[in-house]
């Protein structure tokens, strides 16, 4: 693959694009793409979903504050915040807002684009849908783990966040998913209609 025409493809969106607010962040990133460079190959895909967590989230990995553990979350918006859920899955995050803030935006599903073949190797499994659908499968078919916490995603390297022709259309409202604090606010975006967005179909009406 020639790396000067992925790189006009897939513009890094800049620093200064991002919104201020985290939730406004959040629905700014549905349609563009996450893009990860691995030794086989580059691997992309269309954000479909996305959670907010704000200032004074209790849900929120920085609402008690800045530790060891959660520090790429306090960074200038833009960088990665990667963390292994349950013991099992890693998440991959956004961080928002101004340095200090500790807040973030999960990345829960993408539609995959590139180099689907090595998603499906790194996921074990063969049905497009389920690559990427839900922030567990996103970081398996990516190969994302600890190692990339803290990385810019606003300039190219393993791991970044780009521009996409594609207009991701109508935009759904609702709960966050799999939480007990703060449950029912009204932070989870999603692209209406798309098959890669996980969660209940009662909770993508």
């Amino acid at each position: 693959m020639d790396p000067v025409s992925h790189s006009d493809k897939h513009r890094p969106l800049a620093r200064e694009e991002l919104p201020d607010d985290t939730a406004a962040l959040a629905r700014f990133l549905l349609g563009k793409l996450v893009v990860r460079d691995l030794p086989e190959g580059r691997v992309s895909g269309r954000i479909v979903e996305t959670e907010a967590y704000v200032v004074g989230d209790a849900a929120g990995h920085g609402f008690r504050g800045m530790t060891q553990r959660n520090r790429s979350l306090f960074l200038e918006a833009g960088h990665a915040y990667v963390y292994l859920a349950y013991g099992t899955s890693f998440m991959l995050n956004v961080s928002s807002e101004t340095k200090g803030v500790g807040t973030g935006v999960l990345i829960r599903a993408l539609e995959p684009l590139e180099g689907v073949a090595i998603m499906r190797l790194n996921r074990g499994v063969e049905r497009l849908r389920d690559l990427a659908r839900g922030p567990g499968r996103l970081a398996a078919a990516l190969r994302i783990d600890r190692s990339l916490d803290g990385i810019d995603l606003c300039r190219e390297g393993p791991l970044w966040l780009a521009h996409d022709e594609c207009e991701p259309g109508a935009i759904g409202q609702g709960i966050r998913i799999g939480i007990s604090k703060d449950a029912d606010r009204l932070l989870r975006f999603y692209v209406r209609e798309s098959p890669f967005v996980s969660g209940p179909a009662s909770l993508n009406r």
